[in-house]
C-alpha cells in the first residue's frame, strides 16, 4: 500500500506540474494579447489565437487532472506466485523486446499501458526532443534527429564546410571526407550520415575541383594519346572524339592502358591533315592503315 501510495503521489506531482506550466502559458498569452496595440491587426490576431490555443491546452489538462483523481476501482490483490511470476517478465523483458518475441502490436500495446504522456520539443530544426512520462511518475528524455530543408540548418555546417574545402585541397575524395565527416558526427540534411554528394557540392560551391591523377604514363613509346594529337594538329580534342563516334575515324582504345593510341609517325599527322581539309573521308587505324 505504501508504494502505490507513492506512486499515486508521483503520477499527480507530475501532472499538477504540466498544469501549472500550461496555466502560466495562458496566463502569459493574455498578458501579451493585451498590451498589443489594436491597429496592429495581424500580430494582435496572431496573439489572440495563441492565447485562445493555451486556454484549450489548459482546460484539457486541468480535465484530465480531475479525473485522474476520480476514486479508482479497487486493485485485485495478487498471490505471490502471481507477484513473483510478474516480477521475472520485467527483468526479461528487455530480452524478449529485442528478440522479437513481441509483435508491432503488442509492443504497442504494451507502451500504451506504460506511457502516461508524451511531451515534444523543438529546440533546432535538426532535432525534436521527446520528453516520456512514465506510469509512475518517472521520465526519459530523448533526442531525435529529424531531416531538414537546407545544409545551413545543421549545427556546425560552416565548420563541416571548413572541413570539406581543407581535405579536398588535399587531393582527398569525397566518399573518403564524407567517411570522416560521419565518424566525427556530422550528418547531411535529410540523412544521419554525410553523402558523398554533400561533400561534392560544397566543393564546387567554392570552385574547388578535384585534380585527377594519371594511373598511365603520359608518353606511350611509339603512340600519340588523343589529346596529344589534337596538340600537333592544334585541333580540339572534342573533334576528333566527334569523328570516331560517327565512325569517320576507325580506331578501338588500347586494351592496357584503356587509351586512343595513334601511331607517332607522319603518316598519321598527314593523314589527320587531308581529312580536315575534305580530302579524305575516313581513317581507319584498327588494322593500322589509313583508307580514303
Amino acid at each position: 500500500m505504501a508504494a502505490k501510495q507513492k506512486t499515486i503521489q508521483q503520477v499527480s506531482h507530475a501532472h499538477h506540474q504540466h498544469l501549472e506550466r500550461l496555466r502560466y502559458e495562458a496566463q502569459l498569452s493574455e498578458r501579451q494579447f493585451l498590451r498589443v496595440d489594436p491597429d496592429n491587426r495581424l500580430v494582435a490576431a496572431a496573439l489572440e489565437t495563441r492565447w485562445n490555443d493555451a486556454l484549450t491546452a489548459f482546460k484539457r489538462a486541468e480535465e484530465a487532472v480531475a479525473h485522474s483523481q476520480e476514486p479508482s476501482r479497487p486493485l485485485i490483490p495478487l498471490s505471490q506466485e502471481l507477484q513473483t511470476a510478474f516480477k521475472a517478465i520485467g527483468q526479461h523483458l528487455p530480452t524478449l523486446w529485442r528478440q522479437g518475441f513481441l509483435s508491432k502490436p503488442q509492443k504497442k500495446a504494451l507502451l500504451r499501458c506504460l506511457i502516461d504522456k508524451v511531451v515534444l520539443q523543438r529546440p533546432t530544426p535538426e532535432q525534436v526532443q521527446a520528453r516520456i512520462v512514465w506510469r509512475g511518475g518517472e521520465t526519459s528524455t530523448l533526442s531525435i534527429p529529424v531531416p531538414v530543408g537546407s545544409l545551413k540548418d545543421l549545427a556546425g555546417a560552416d565548420k563541416m564546410e571548413q572541413i570539406v574545402l581543407e581535405r579536398s585541397a588535399q587531393g582527398i575524395t569525397d566518399e573518403v571526407i564524407a567517411s570522416e565527416l560521419t565518424a566525427q558526427g556530422y550528418r547531411s540534411p535529410m540523412h544521419l550520415f554525410v553523402l558523398p554528394s554533400t561533400v561534392r557540392g560544397l566543393r564546387l560551391k567554392h570552385r574547388q575541383f578535384l585534380v585527377r591523377h594519371q594511373s598511365h604514363p603520359r608518353r606511350v613509346a611509339g603512340s600519340l594519346t588523343l589529346t596529344q594529337l589534337a596538340r600537333e594538329l592544334d585541333i580540339a580534342p572534342h573533334w576528333i572524339y566527334d569523328r570516331i563516334n560517327n565512325g569517320t575515324i576507325q580506331i578501338t582504345k588500347d586494351a592496357t592502358t584503356h587509351l586512343y593510341l595513334f601511331p607517332d609517325e607522319p603518316a598519321t599527322l598527314d593523314g589527320f591533315q587531308q581529312l580536315v581539309k575534305g580530302d579524305l573521308k575516313k581513317l581507319d587505324f584498327s588494322r593500322g592503315h589509313q583508307d580514303a
